[in-house]
């Protein structure tokens, strides 16, 4: 399973999170959010995201929202950052990620 636990509260998720892996993650995710108090996710794994993957994403935002829950992505992988770029997604998560200057800007 591209879910592993890295400390208390702390999980990685690994490899593709795209419509195939998103079913398969979202029960264990769901449980592990409404066992924690705060939950930190990395996505440094990441290598391949589409959009099932990422409604998984902002599906667990709005969980911990609703059940007054702390959840913080952190670490995102360039493809994570490509995804919340182009669909103007970063400022909802509201995590902090650094999207790096395309290659021309000033």
């Amino acid at each position: 399973m591209p879910l592993k636990r890295i400390a208390a509260g702390q999980y990685r998720i690994e490899g593709e999170m795209t419509v195939y892996e998103a079913e398969t993650l979202k029960a264990p995710l769901l449980a592990i959010l409404k066992d924690s108090s705060s939950l930190e996710i990395d996505l440094s794994g990441i290598e391949e995201l589409d959009t099932a993957g990422l409604q998984l994403l902002l599906l667990l935002k709005n969980e911990a929202q609703l059940q007054n829950r702390k959840i913080r992505f952190s670490r995102h992988s360039s493809t994570v950052r490509e995804i919340l770029d182009l669909c103007d997604l970063a400022a909802i998560f509201g995590d902090p990620i650094l999207i790096c200057k395309s290659a021309g800007e000033n």
